[in-house]
C-alpha cells in the first residue's frame, strides 16, 4: 500500500528550501527563540499558511489531500483535521444541528465541552443518564430502553448526543441499536468518541462509532493516536447532517493561525493508523497480555480489563487510587487519572518490534505498592448511593432563566433540594457533577463528599476550600 503523507510531505519539502523568514511566527524559524534546543528544533517546521502549505479554512492542495485521506481510512463523506481539540468538534457539531430553545438528547455523563455547547447555543437539554457500571465503578453507557423513552417523550428533538467510549474504556454493545432507532424518527446521532481514535485499527477493539452509524463523530487523535495534544479528528457521516454547515462552524470556532506542527502530527498520525496490520495487533495484545499476567503476580494489586484494551485499571484493596496514584510518581510512573477506588492507565498502541518499558514500569509499580503498604490504610468504600437509576430529566431552568435569577453561595451540607448555579467539574475525567439548573440530590452530595475526602481536583464554579457551593438564591 502506498504511504502517503501529504501535509508531512509538504512541510520538509518547505524547510529544504531554507526559507528567510519576514511572516509570523514570530520565532522566525526558531532564529529569535531562547527555548530549549530539542524544543527549538521543531520551531523550524512551525509555519503559517504560505505558498505551497496550503489554507487551512479553505483547503486546496495538501491538508485537503490529507483530510481526503483521513476520510478515506473511516470511511466518512467528510473528515476535518482539528487544532482547538475535540472541543471544537464537539461545539460545532451542536451548533450544526441544534438551534436556540431547541431540544437536544444529551448523555448525562459527557464531557464539559459538550454542557459549554449547549449553553452557548441555548439548547435545551434533555439529559439521559446511564446506567452504573460496576465492574469499573463509574458511570456506563446509556441504556436503550431509557433513550427509547426520551425520544418517545420528545420526538421533536434536533439530535441525540452521545459519550463513546466512556473515559473509562466502557463502550456496551448497544449503540448500533440506538443509532437505528433515531435514524427511523429522523434524528441524527452525535458521538464523542475522544477516547476511541484507535477502534478501526484492529477486530481487537470495540468497533468505531463510524462503522456503526454515526451522523457525527468526534475522536482526539492525540489519546491514543500518535498525534501532539489538542490534535483532533472530526467526521461527517450522514444524510441528516448538513456537512456545509458542520464546515461553517468549524471555520468560525478554530483559530485563524493554525498549528503546523499539529497538522503534520494528524497527517502522521492516520498514517500510522492506516497501515497499522493484524501482525501489529496480535503483537500489541501478546506484549499487553504479557504485562497484565505480568502485574497479577504483584499480590494484593487488583487489574481490572474493559473493553478498550488500551485501557486498564489498577486497584490496590486498603488503598484510594489518590495514594496509588501519588505513590507511582514518586517512581516515576504517571498515570491517567484517579479516583477513589482506582488509577487509569492508557497504552500505547504498538506496532510489531517497536519497544515499551513494560518490564521497567512492573519494577517500579512493586516499589510503589511496597511503600505505599507501609503507610497507614484508608480503604474506600463504593457507595451505594451513586448507583442511581438511568433517568432521563430536563433540567430546572433553562440557561437564560439561570442568568436572570440571583445566586448565593451556601455550605455544601446545606445544598441537598437546592438548584445548581454553577459547573461543578471533577478532573479529571472531566464530567460535571453539578449542572446549572439541576437539583442536587444526596447521591450527588454524597459523591462531593467522597471525592473531597480522598483529595480530589475540581475545576468550575466552586469555592470547596471554603466548602461552599453555588445556588440559585
Amino acid at each position: 500500500m502506498k504511504r502517503e503523507r501529504p501535509l508531512v510531505s509538504a512541510l520538509v519539502r518547505f524547510a529544504e528550501k531554507e526559507p528567510l523568514s519576514w511572516h509570523v511566527p514570530g520565532h522566525k524559524n526558531g532564529l529569535v527563540s531562547n527555548l530549549p534546543a530539542p524544543i527549538k528544533s521543531a520551531l523550524t517546521y512551525d509555519l503559517t499558511e504560505l505558498t505551497g502549505l496550503d489554507d487551512y479554512h479553505h483547503p486546496e492542495e495538501a491538508i485537503m489531500h490529507a483530510e481526503a485521506l483521513l476520510a478515506k481510512t473511516y470511511e466518512a463523506n467528510r473528515s476535518y483535521f482539528l487544532v482547538n481539540g475535540s472541543t471544537v468538534g464537539n461545539l460545532a457539531m451542536i451548533y450544526a444541528t441544534c438551534k436556540k430553545n431547541e431540544k437536544i438528547i444529551v448523555q448525562r455523563n459527557a464531557h464539559k465541552s459538550i454542557f459549554h455547547a449547549l449553553e452557548l447555543v441555548g439548547a435545551k437539554a434533555i439529559f439521559i443518564s446511564p446506567e452504573w457500571d460496576e465492574k469499573t465503578a463509574t458511570p456506563g453507557v446509556v441504556p436503550t430502553a431509557t433513550l427509547q423513552e426520551a425520544l418517545q417523550l420528545h420526538p421533536d428533538a434536533k439530535a441525540v448526543v452521545l459519550t463513546y467510549p466512556t473515559y473509562y474504556g466502557v463502550a456496551g454493545d448497544e449503540l448500533k441499536i440506538q443509532i437505528e432507532m433515531c435514524h427511523k424518527m429522523r434524528v441524527p446521532v452525535l458521538v464523542d468518541e475522544a477516547h476511541g481514535a484507535h477502534f478501526i485499527a484492529s477486530s481487537k477493539f470495540p468497533p468505531s462509532a463510524l462503522q456503526l452509524g454515526a451522523d457525527v463523530v468526534v475522536q482526539s487523535a492525540h489519546k491514543t493516536l500518535p498525534a501532539m495534544t489538542m490534535a483532533s479528528f472530526m467526521h461527517v457521516n450522514s444524510s441528516l447532517v448538513d456537512e456545509e454547515k458542520v464546515n461553517h462552524y468549524l471555520r468560525m470556532l478554530q483559530s485563524s493561525s493554525p498549528s503546523y506542527l499539529l497538522l503534520a502530527s494528524l497527517d502522521d498520525a492516520r498514517d500510522y493508523l492506516q497501515h497499522y496490520l493484524k501482525s501489529d495487533a496480535f503483537y500489541l495484545m501478546e506484549k499487553r497480555n504479557q504485562w497484565i499476567e505480568a502485574l497479577q503476580s504483584l499480590q494484593p494489586l487488583q487489574i481490572i480489563e474493559v473493553d478498550d484494551a488500551l485501557k486498564l485499571l489498577m486497584r490496590l484493596p486498603g488503598y484510594t487510587g489518590f495514594q496509588l496514584k501519588e505513590a507511582l510518581e514518586q517512581h516515576g510512573v504517571y498515570v491517567e487519572l484517579a479516583d477513589p477506588y482506582q488509577v487509569l492507565f492508557i497504552l500505547p498502541l504498538l506496532k510489531q518490534g517497536q519497544p515499551y518499558p513494560f518490564a521497567e514500569t512492573r519494577i517500579r509499580i512493586k516499589e510503589a505498592i511496597l511503600s505505599l503498604r507501609l503507610k497507614e490504610e484508608r480503604k474506600p468504600q463504593i457507595s451505594p448511593s451513586l448507583n442511581e437509576r438511568s433517568t432521563v430529566s430536563i433540567p430546572d431552568y433553562s440557561y437564560d432563566e439561570m442568568e436572570q435569577l440571583e445566586k448565593e453561595w451556601v455550605p455544601y451540607m446545606r445544598a441537598i433540594g437546592r438548584t445548581a448555579a454553577g459547573m461543578l467539574i471533577p478532573y479529571p475525567p472531566g464530567i460535571p457533577l453539578f449542572l446549572p439548573g439541576e437539583k442536587i440530590t444526596v447521591a450527588k452530595l454524597s459523591q462531593l463528599e467522597e471525592l473531597l475526602s480522598v483529595g480530589a481536583a475540581f475545576q468550575g464554579k466552586h469555592r470547596l476550600d471554603e466548602k461552599l457551593v453555588y445556588v440559585l438564591k
